[in-house]
């Protein structure tokens, strides 16, 4: 698998675990009774519960234009020095981002976010040959 591949799957991983944490924050902010029901009239999310959210939110808009651009450049068989480093970027940028954003850190994080999506149009680039 190459790397562009490799980081679109931990990217995917790094997706399902922050759900998974996003769910427990709710269990831990809400109970486990009302985050198993329909929840239809849940009170507002605690700081942190709602923070998870944010990231996971955050992290799925990233990955809805990182993931079609790393397909295409496999469907392609376009993988250079460009593509490999953009995809690294993307993908440990958003690692480092999410800790930064569930830690709460400010001013930095923007500049992660925008590492990330440095990543991401690297690739893009890459694939309309621009570089």
């Amino acid at each position: 698998m190459s790397v562009e591949l490799t980081m679109l799957v931990y990217s995917a991983a790094l997706l399902l675990v922050l759900v998974l944490a996003q769910a427990l924050a709710g269990v831990v902010a809400q109970g486990l009774s009302p985050m198993a029901g329909p929840r239809d009239n849940l009170p507002p999310p605690k700081p942190f519960q709602a923070r998870m959210v944010r990231v996971v939110n955050n992290h799925r808009e990233g990955l809805t234009i990182f993931a079609p651009l790393v397909l295409a450049a496999a469907v392609a068989q376009i993988s250079n020095h460009w593509t490999v480093l953009g995809a690294e970027l993307f993908f440990y940028s958003r690692v480092v981002h999410a800790g930064v954003y569930l830690a709460g850190v400010p001013m930095i994080r923007p500049l992660i976010w925008a590492v990330g999506l440095t990543g991401t149009v690297m690739v893009l680039l890459a694939l309309l040959r621009v570089i």
